[in-house]
This record gives structure tokens, sequence and C-alpha cells, in this order.
């Protein structure tokens, strides 16, 4: 079972619309409604990979209840996605994601959600430990909601680590920082989080910094240039077969679930590495956020491109 903890969980919107253009009404044109934040995404992709996964963070009010409902919903085949969500008093948030289906361009807004109590906080560390007591592995991805002190994550990687079970690290800015500290196992930030963590541009050299500062293996998302991973096995770019043109929201979520997927099933890093980008591709292909076109991602994953980089620093 592999564990994913959102604790700025959403309900995510998607409105299509003929084309998006300022100051001007607009005609939606298709809607969808899911479950979100970046864990939960995740685990929806485990579970159509064939991955049990539980989800936990937070949920609460009116728009967490329609989450909770959504996610009782889901297909249980082939695997299933189980809710652990802790409740809070306040309203979880909604995020609303505006594609224009003429040029494929989306325009996110993300509200900030609910202020997490400490006691709220303590209820969910309890849980939490339960929980990684049947984990496999445990991914903690996304934001932190309002109420939760910077040092969210590394208090949760340490609980992880302290529990044996490995745990990859998908945030941003200064909780990535402190995370960073607790030594997890994987990190996974895109090329300008990886630049702001480490002050370098540079791909290769930003994820070896961010290893010397405690992460043991790094995946920076390169955007249509792929994955490089910097591990203690080695060094490697993924990248796929050609650029492609669609709505990139949850796409980082699916090289998520595939570095996970990849990780339950003993794949080397090269095939994890494929399988990432493979489904972050899908996922861009997808007209729905969050969800990936299958079909694409059977056709991508035998064309991703495998480097291998020299471990000098």
């Amino acid at each position: 079972m592999i564990l994913t903890v959102t604790l700025n969980t959403a309900l995510d919107l998607t409105y299509g619309v003929p084309a998006l253009v300022p100051h001007a009404s607009h005609r939606v044109t298709d809607l969808s409604e899911r479950p979100g934040g970046k864990g939960v995404n995740v685990a929806r992709v485990l579970a159509a990979l064939g991955h049990d996964s539980v989800v936990t963070g937070f949920a609460g009010g009116a728009t967490g209840a329609v989450l909770r409902e959504l996610l009782a919903a889901l297909p249980t085949h082939p695997a299933r996605v189980i809710d652990a969500l802790v409740p809070v008093a306040g309203d979880t948030r909604r995020t609303l994601a505006v594609v224009d289906r003429t040029t494929g361009d989306t325009t996110q807004f993300n509200e900030p959600g609910p202020h997490v109590t400490a006691d709220e906080w303590t209820a969910f560390l309890g849980s939490y430990g339960e929980l990684l007591t049947t984990a496999d592995a445990v991914a903690l991805c996304g934001s932190l909601p309002p109420g939760i002190h910077v040092g969210g994550y590394a208090e949760l990687v340490r609980l992880a680590r302290n529990a044996g079970v490995p745990v990859l690290l998908d945030s941003s800015g200064e909780p990535l920082r402190r995370g960073i500290a607790a030594r997890p196992d994987l990190i996974k930030p895109n090329a300008d989080e990886l630049a702001q963590l480490t002050g370098s541009r540079e791909p290769l050299r930003g994820a070896r910094d961010a290893r010397r500062r405690g992460a043991h293996g790094v995946i920076a998302s390169l955007g249509p240039d792929g994955m490089l991973a910097v591990t203690p096995d080695g060094n490697w770019q993924a990248s796929p077969p050609a650029p492609v043109k669609g709505n990139p929201t949850g796409a980082g979520d699916s090289a998520v679930a595939g570095l996970l997927s990849g990780l339950a099933e003993g794949l080397s890093w090269p095939d994890r590495l494929r399988r990432a980008v493979a489904l972050s591709t899908a996922t861009v292909l997808s007209p729905t956020a969050g969800d990936f076109d299958r079909a694409a991602y059977e056709e991508l994953l035998p064309r991703v491109g495998i480097e291998e980089h020299a471990d000098a620093a």
C-alpha cells in the first residue's frame, strides 16, 4: 500500500471555453469536478496503474464533503483509493482550471485552504503514525494550508524515516527547504523550484547541491525536456519523443505516481523515469485536468529516451 499525504486537499473544477478572452463573458462548454490536491491526484493515477493507495490529509465543510463523496465513487478496479482524511472545521478549498479549447492553454485559480488548528494537526499526526505501520512508501505532496508550521513536512519526513518507510517530498519554497534537512529519500522539484532552493539554474548542478543539503535522491522536472534523476545509484535524464501541447495540470503528480509505482514494482531507475515521463506527457494530452490519456501513455512509454550522465561533481 502506498500512502499519499495531501495536507491542502481541493475540489478541482475544470471549465472548458472556446477561447479565453480577458474582460469578456464566457460560455462554459464542458465542466468536470473531481477530488484534487497533489497527493490525491497521485493516488488516483496509482490506482489506474494497479496499486492500492491511501489518501490522508485534511477535509472539511461542504466542499470537503463533496470531495469525499467523489473519492468514494472512484473505481475500485484495478486498484482502490482509500479515504483516510482527517476532518477539520474549515472548508476545503477549490481550484479552478479554465482551459482554452482553441489554444489548449490553461489558466489556474487556487484558493488558500482552511486554517488548521493545533488540535487538528495533533489528530492528523496520530492518524499518520498509524498509517505508516502498513505503508510501503509515502508521498508528501503540495502546499501547507494556513495554520501548519513551515517545518510541517520535515516533521512528517522524520516520522516516516523513523518508521522505515521510504518517503518522497514534492513541495516548494521554505517547506521544501526545511523538509530536505530531514533527509527524505526523494524530492521532486521542477526546474524553478530547484533553482530557488539551490540558487543554480543548471539542473544537474542544482540537483547535486540538493543532495548535499540532505535529499538522498532528486528527480527534477524539466518541462518539455523531461526529467533528470540524480541518485546514489547514478544520474539519468529521460526525455519525451517530441514536445506536446495541452493542459499541464497534474502532470507532475502523474510523474510522482510513476516513480512510486516503479519503486513498488522494483523497476530500475531508467525504467521508473520512462514511466514517469510517459505518464506526465500523457497527462498534458488529457482534456481533463489531473487525468492521463492511457492510449497515449502506452504509445509513449517505449519511445521515451534515456541518457546517462557522468557522476563527476
